[in-house]
């Protein structure tokens, strides 16, 4: 994977080869192989502030990265993540490569730089076939989704969430559930505050509900930048591409989330899915996206070098290139979703749990849990490597809870 490494030189990138075993102590070691600044030297950190800290006491307070043993992958860094770097002294920083340049044949001779030869290589086109058939949404996990972002925002700022579930045959993907992450919306920026150990509750809920991450879904608001007439923003397809990247596989869908006007002039809310193409997933891996541009027209994203569009070399490409609609439909999951949804303005608390289990006391117990939101408040009372698989695999399977699990439940919303 790359992660992104930015200093007082300036954007600069870091190859990390295994990054399932990376941990803070490989990156420094890879820095200080890659980039030339000495392990003992680095402060490093997620924070920006850290660029523009004034003494050693503030660097040191928001040196975050610190521990060497921490995998990256439990402090949420991976492909394409930034950390900043401050150090002492002095160090050359690398020039542009590419500078060398070649004379093709032909009776015009002109000299053309590698990246010119790059470019004739880089071309971009639509993809015509998703590698998913279909993306089918649970009605009560959508319906409580836009609800929300509908009722209590007024589509006026960005919302996004995971969606989980599983894939079927011919690569049809089914959405069960969707966990909304921490996160700050803005009408044009969605900023995810990603939790890695509340993921990692998330994922083990996943897991022994037969399931796992398959997409993203994200609203956009009706002042969005430009208010123009298009699908997605550049900064939405940075993103989705970022995201689709991470998830790893081939039908990782990403939804849409917009009111539009009907024919009787009243906004409905309407889902849309996509793909981002195989190729916008490739020019985002190997940093081809121009990612700081903020200027300029949202519905095309800008490139660092040219790529070829048709017989043209351009930098900038319709956003709709790399976009791969997706067939969208509806189905009843196995999952309610009735509890109260985390990381929203109302916390959720134990209250809750027994609010809800008293409504549901006339149904059988593993019926009365059998809500995503539910586990994910249970889970941090529970073992995650033990507990929480195991009381999702009863809602799996729709068996009975055991009677010691049923006995800490009850007693955890008897404790509100």
């Amino acid at each position: 994977m790359i992660v992104r490494v930015r200093s007082r030189d300036g954007l600069e990138r870091v190859g990390v080869p295994d990054p399932n075993s990376a941990t803070v102590g490989t990156l420094k070691n890879l820095i200080q192989s890659q980039l030339g600044v000495p392990v003992p030297s680095q402060n490093l950190s997620r924070d920006r502030n850290l660029l523009i800290a004034k003494s050693p006491v503030e660097v040191a307070s928001l040196s975050d990265l610190t521990d060497p043993s921490m995998p990256l992958s439990a402090l949420g860094i991976s492909h394409g993540s930034f950390v900043f770097l401050s150090y002492e002294g002095l160090r050359t920083v690398p020039g542009p490569v590419g500078a060398a340049t070649v004379t093709p044949a032909g009776s015009f001779g002109r000299k053309m730089t590698m990246d010119d030869l790059i470019a004739r290589q880089m071309r971009v086109s639509r993809q015509e076939n998703p590698h998913c058939e279909l993306a089918s949404f649970d009605r009560d996990a959508a319906h409580a989704f836009q609800l929300y972002v509908n009722e209590t925002l007024a589509f006026a700022i960005k919302r996004g969430g995971f969606m989980y579930g599983r894939i079927g045959e011919g690569g049809a993907v089914e959405v069960d559930f969707i966990y909304e992450p921490p996160q700050v919306g803005t009408e044009d920026v969605l900023t995810l505050l990603r939790d890695p150990e509340e993921e990692k509750l998330v994922d083990a809920i996943a897991t022994g509900l037969g399931m796992r991450r398959v997409g993203f879904v994200f609203t956009q608001a009706v002042g969005r930048e430009g208010k123009g007439e298009y699908t997605m923003s550049r900064r939405e397809v940075i993103q989705a591409a970022e995201l689709q990247a991470e998830g790893g596989i081939e039908e990782w869908v990403t939804a849409v989330v917009k009111l539009e006007v009907n024919e009787d002039g009243a906004a409905d809310v309407h889902f849309e899915a996509f793909q981002l193409s195989d190729i916008c997933v490739k020019l985002f891996k190997e940093g081809w996206f121009d990612t700081e541009a903020v200027d300029g027209d949202p519905k095309v994203s800008k490139m660092k070098k040219d790529v070829v569009v048709g017989t043209k070399d351009v930098r900038e490409v319709d956003n709709d290139f790399f976009l791969v609609p997706v067939k969208i439909s509806d189905h009843q999951g196995p999952l309610s979703s009735t509890f109260p949804i985390e990381n929203r303005i109302s916390s959720v608390t134990l209250r809750a749990l027994k609010n809800h289990m008293d409504r549901a006391k006339h149904l059988p117990f593993v019926k009365r849990i059998s809500d995503f939101h539910l586990l994910l408040l249970l889970s941090k009372f529970l073992d995650v490597n033990n507990d929480v698989p195991a009381l999702a695999d009863c809602v799996r399977r729709q068996a009975a809870v055991s009677e010691g699990y049923q006995l800490l439940i009850e007693s955890l919303a008897a404790a509100s």
